[in-house]
């Protein structure tokens, strides 16, 4: 049995909760990594030298600000930016986000 994960609908995000998740170093590099990769990815076999318990929890983070989307495949849980929705809600946002220095 697949457990479906709670996301946020487009009107339910808010500024503040996006602006929070993203000012964690580690999610800004998932987030870095999910804007290079469309399709989605695994966050698993990201390297970010944090524990897997770490990085579920930066990935429920994201997920509940409304800044990923989450969904099972197989054993796995990938994870893609929600690019549409952030953009429109948003407008430059995560483009000043990603362009911005490390």
């Amino acid at each position: 049995m697949t457990t479906m994960l709670a996301h946020p609908e487009r009107d339910e995000i808010r500024i503040a909760a996006v602006l929070q998740a993203l000012a964690d170093p580690v999610r800004l590099e998932i987030v870095r990594a999910l804007a290079r990769c469309e399709e989605g990815i695994s966050c698993g076999v990201l390297d970010l030298g944090v524990t897997a318990s770490t990085l579920t929890h930066h990935v429920r983070t994201l997920r509940e600000a409304g800044v990923v989307h989450v969904r099972p495949q197989g054993t796995s849980r990938i994870s893609s930016l929600r690019r549409a929705d952030l953009d429109a809600l948003f407008p430059g946002l995560l483009d000043g986000v990603l362009a911005a220095r490390q």
